[in-house]
């Protein structure tokens, strides 16, 4: 058994401090800081309302907040017979994050709900604004904790993650700002970042960018990572400290997210995954909001597939509650290593 004495100290000098060591870890929703402790059951990646219309033309007009509220609130109604307690919306900033709508919906259903700051520069900057361009990577930052200082816009509402994104292939000079800016905002908030990156080598480039700017590894989330092919590539990121999100669960793709799981729990690394459905959401301009995908098939059907094939009810509540709260209690992770 590890010695915890001996990895307290090591911790304290590398500057990192794991949630388990910490006290009075907190996480930030839409309804202000809750105790890490209480975030219970979790989905770390949904959506509730994306409008993909572009930067340059989104606007909170293009929705009716009671209508989406009207549409949405079943959904998320559902979730405490499935013993979900807590959502983290992963709706960016010009994509139709609305912070107003989260608190209503979480007020009406009881469901700890996280929103975020940051700027999404995947899907090749469709949905950036113009100023991500220009601006340096210290002025995004100020923006993106302005937020978690004085709430996101007039809302007084607090983001309770970075959320970013890349292309899926070697970062670009723009992306590497956007993770350079990231950076900076955990380590001024402690607050972690969340990129959307899917295959590895981005995954690994900003994982390096993040040390070389004084950034634990475990202050990072590898976004979609089930598109990734080569799960030794999991290892290897997983030994530096990152988080390896599985987050595309559906009736589809039970089998391949269960062997997924298989490999990394044979390789000692379930306590650094997370799994959600990446599911929902609202569509602006879509007859009633379009298809609304429900949050159900984890509880319902890939549960039970886990615990036919192997895994236990300690393996569950390691992934959906004791992970989550981890990843996502506010402190920051320093790296002084090499």
């Amino acid at each position: 058994m590890k010695n915890p004495v001996l990895l307290l100290i090591i911790f304290t000098i590398s500057g990192w401090i794991p949630a388990g060591f910490g006290q009075n870890q907190e996480i930030m929703t839409v309804k202000g800081p809750i105790p890490a402790n209480q975030m219970g059951r979790s989905l770390i990646h949904e959506h509730l309302l994306v409008d993909f219309i572009g930067a340059d033309k989104i606007t909170a007009t293009r929705w009716d907040r009671s209508a989406v509220v009207e549409k949405v609130r079943p959904f998320v109604a559902a979730l405490p017979a499935m013993k979900i307690q807590t959502l983290v919306s992963c709706t960016p900033a010009y994509l139709g994050r609305d912070p107003e709508l989260l608190r209503q919906l979480s007020e009406q259903t009881g469901i700890q709900i996280l929103t975020n700051t940051g700027y999404y520069g995947a899907v090749d900057n469709a949905f950036l604004p113009a100023h991500a361009f220009s601006s340096s990577a210290e002025t995004l930052a100020g923006i993106w904790t302005d937020e978690w200082k004085n709430g996101i816009g007039q809302t007084g509402i607090k983001p309770g993650f970075i959320k970013i994104g890349v292309n899926s292939g070697s970062l670009s000079k723009l992306h590497q700002k956007l993770i350079h800016a990231a950076g900076l905002t955990h380590k001024q908030t402690g607050l972690t970042i969340a990129s959307h990156t899917g295959p590895f080598l981005p995954a690994k480039q900003q994982v390096a960018l993040l040390k070389a700017n004084g950034v634990h590894p475990s202050a990072f989330i590898w976004v979609h990572a089930q598109n990734e092919s080569n799960m030794e590539n999991y290892s290897t990121l997983a030994a530096e400290g990152a988080w390896i999100s599985l987050d595309g669960v559906q009736p589809s793709n039970l089998q391949e997210y269960l062997e997924k799981l298989r490999y990394l729990r044979e390789q000692g690394w379930l306590e650094q995954v997370l799994i959600s459905h990446d599911a929902g959401w609202y569509r602006p301009g879509e007859e009633d909001g379009g298809h609304f995908r429900d949050f159900s098939t984890i509880s319902t059907q890939f549960i039970p597939l886990l615990l036919k094939n192997g895994f236990t009810e300690e393996d569950i509540n390691q992934l959906l509650v004791k992970n989550p709260a981890n990843a996502f209690s506010v402190r920051k992770r320093i790296y002084t290593g090499n």
